[in-house]
């Protein structure tokens, strides 16, 4: 696969720039498990036999199953939203408050893809209510991205989809599996942390679970685990027995070019050992 498939969802640390060495490092087997699925950019830009896809964030994956059971019904509906008369502010806020209030899994679904191709830089936020908060982001002309979400559509065929701790992912793997996580991530700085994506906190106890269920997996399993992060003194201690490549990568929360710096990351290889050495 030498091609990049873009996500049909903008997203605050997709991983699209990080593909090529994400690849370079996953090795064969017959699943791909991401407990951490986001955008999907590596399931996207894999090929896997079958994929087990999960995500803590409900909305994401009641969308991710509904465009894999109804993808051309939902692609004609959703493209009605994105009108120019729909890419206003105060009709913005109208739809975020219609998608709060909303009980029905396949509107939410449409309004979840309008409110993410509509609001601030591809984030995914909610308050301690459990509320979708971003604001409008104030864009030109909203793409709607029909070739992506055909492309998703016909990928997840292979693919199920699941909402439930990352835990649970790691127990449903078995040998000839493949697990890549992208957890939320560590923050660069006392201020930076950002742990209200599905309205569950992620801080550093999870992220040291995290570590010791791929420590685990791998040495007593022998799952291979890759995990990716911010390149931290506190990750590098977290993932001390893995393999470790450290990255540049351009990061775009801001909506500033000027201040859209590199930032260090980390992709960690947990590799089960080799049979006969010690």
């Amino acid at each position: 696969m030498k091609s990049k498939q873009r996500a049909f969802l903008k997203w605050a640390g997709g991983k699209y720039t990080l593909v090529e060495p994400i690849r370079s490092l996953l090795p064969p087997g017959d699943k791909l498990i991401e407990p951490f699925v986001g955008a999907g950019s590596v399931f996207l830009n894999t090929d896997y036999d079958k994929y087990l896809l999960n995500d803590i964030n409900a909305d994401l994956i009641n969308l991710y199953k509904i465009i894999k059971r109804r993808p051309k019904t939902f692609i004609e509906d959703a493209r009605r939203l994105f009108i120019p008369a729909n890419n206003h502010a105060h009709v913005y806020y109208a739809m975020r408050t219609a998608f709060n209030a909303c009980t029905d899994p396949y509107e939410r679904s449409l309004y979840f893809l309008y409110l993410n191709r509509h609001g601030y830089n591809g984030l995914c936020r909610y308050n301690s209510r459990g509320l979708f908060n971003v604001p409008f982001g104030k864009y030109r002309a909203p793409y709607f991205p029909q070739q992506e979400l055909e492309f998703f559509a016909e990928k997840a065929k292979k693919a199920t989809f699941t909402c439930e701790p990352f835990q649970n992912s790691f127990r449903r793997a078995r040998n000839g599996h493949v697990i890549y996580c992208d957890p939320p991530y560590l923050p660069l700085s006392p201020t930076a942390n950002f742990t209200s994506y599905a309205g569950n906190g992620f801080g550093l106890d999870e992220q040291a679970i995290l570590a010791q269920k791929a420590i685990d997996a791998s040495s007593r399993r022998g799952i291979p685990v890759l995990i990716s992060n911010h390149d931290t003194v506190f990750a590098r201690e977290l993932y001390h027995s893995a393999e470790l490549l450290p990255l540049q990568v351009h990061r775009f929360i801001s909506q500033n070019g000027s201040t859209r710096n590199k930032v260090g990351e980390l992709l960690a290889y947990f590799a089960p050992p080799i049979p006969g050495l010690k």
